[in-house]
């Protein structure tokens, strides 16, 4: 279905992006690096020889607060999509277009490019620009 006037559909299909990237990252997280930490607790703690038992529990923590951070994002973008909020564009979504490019840069220099989440994070930060031209 349509989106209802006068709400931003690209703020909300920006909103969609960030909660699959949020899901994606703990998911992801959880099996390609946790699972190989964890001794049979929730908390991950065998991070020896490199990390103690805290640092692994703080470094888990957070991972994902991470995904937490990025749900929050899409439920203020699908509040602030919605009819009544979705005309002309504000400062706060600017500030967080701005954050999701600086994470996308950041990703991608920290990987050289090899890691997807960039990529994501760019095109999140482009629908919540283009929600921005949406008047």
């Amino acid at each position: 279905a349509a989106p209802e006037a006068g709400m931003n559909g690209w703020w909300l299909a920006a909103a969609a992006l960030l909660v699959l990237i949020g899901i994606a990252h703990s998911v992801l997280g959880e099996r390609r690096i946790f699972r190989h930490l964890r001794a049979g607790t929730l908390v991950p703690e065998a991070g020896a020889p490199v990390l103690r038992a805290y640092q692994t529990r703080i470094l888990w923590g957070s991972w994902h607060l991470v995904s937490v951070f990025g749900w929050t994002l899409a439920a203020v973008l699908a509040w602030r999509a919605g009819p009544g909020h979705a005309e002309g564009g504000s400062a706060l979504e600017m500030v967080v277009a701005a954050g999701l490019m600086a994470a996308s840069a950041l990703a991608a220099w920290a990987t050289r490019g090899r890691h997807i989440g960039w990529v994501a994070l760019l095109a999140a930060a482009a629908l919540v620009l283009a929600g921005l031209l949406q008047r």
